[in-house]
């Protein structure tokens, strides 16, 4: 009788902890977090940050989480875990802001932040106050921000162009700022890359057609685990950028409102190229 020694386990996928708001349509938020990495082959702890009322159309309602208990699951998440990266989508309220930066700043860790300031449909979270300390508490400890436009000039109501506010938003303390271009009327979807020092670099998309719900929150997370791979900012720019347009090009209907990006698809590895049709078209230097 003959054995064979068991075969050696696989290696740790990645650990992320991602703080988002709960989309009950699955669409966006926690849950467009948790497929997302996922299928990059990683793992998410996953902390709710606000409750919603909302499906594929619109949010009619939030409710944000009692500040003292994220303090005590973020606490008692991390007692026990040890992740590589963090991701932020919506937060649910100032008061949130100081125990997540408590928590989380001294881990010293990738962390990439999809400032949610409205919904696709329209719905404001932006309550008063909460930009100004969003950007003094959290901004200077961030490694890749990703707003679009809108939320851009939300971020930064003084400035007149996106390059005027993304210089601003590194002043903050930003290391990276892909401001992105799904929300503007260009003919393709043209997403720019600031970072000090640097000039500016654009990624150019086809559109497609949509529009999307989720769309956000699954680029946040790709750039995000792909930062716990281990990834340079630029290499997970890149591959978080194609994978997420394969991702909404597959986007189907879950109601009677915006399409949701199908992340389903496993690319644990770099996104191949040139011959992968839906790889980045072109990045050139240049405002």
């Amino acid at each position: 009788m003959t054995s064979s020694l068991p075969a050696a386990p696989p290696t740790p996928p990645p650990k992320l902890i991602c703080l988002s708001g709960l989309d009950p349509s699955g669409g966006a938020g926690l849950q467009a977090d948790i497929e997302t990495v996922a299928a990059l082959g990683g793992h998410a702890y996953g902390l709710i940050t606000a409750l919603t009322v909302q499906d594929s159309r619109n949010v009619r309602s939030v409710q944000a989480v009692d500040a003292a208990l994220l303090a005590a699951q973020l606490d008692c998440l991390l007692a026990d875990a040890q992740p590589q990266a963090l991701k932020f989508g919506l937060l649910g309220t100032a008061a949130q802001l100081p125990v997540i930066a408590a928590a989380l700043r001294p881990l010293a860790l990738p962390a990439v932040c999809d400032p949610v300031l409205r919904a696709g449909g329209g719905a404001d979270f932006d309550t008063a106050g909460f930009v100004p300390l969003l950007r003094r508490s959290l901004f200077p400890w961030i490694t890749v921000l990703t707003p679009n436009a809108a939320e851009a000039r939300r971020l930064v109501p003084e400035a007149r162009t996106l390059d005027a506010c993304a210089r601003r938003l590194l002043d903050d303390g930003v290391a990276h700022v892909l401001i992105t271009g799904g929300d503007e009327p260009d003919a393709e979807v043209i997403n720019r890359w600031y970072t000090a020092g640097a000039a500016p670099q654009r990624f150019r998309w086809p559109r497609l057609a949509g529009p999307f719900h989720g769309s956000g929150c699954t680029l946040a997370a790709a750039i995000a685990c792909r930062l716990a791979y281990g990834d340079d900012v630029g290499a997970a720019l890149e591959s978080a950028q194609a994978w997420t347009q394969q991702a909404l090009a597959g986007a189907f209907a879950i109601g009677r409102g915006r399409l949701i990006p199908l992340r389903r698809a496993s690319i644990t590895g770099a996104v191949e190229r040139p011959d992968d049709p839906v790889a980045r078209v072109a990045a050139s230097s240049g405002p």
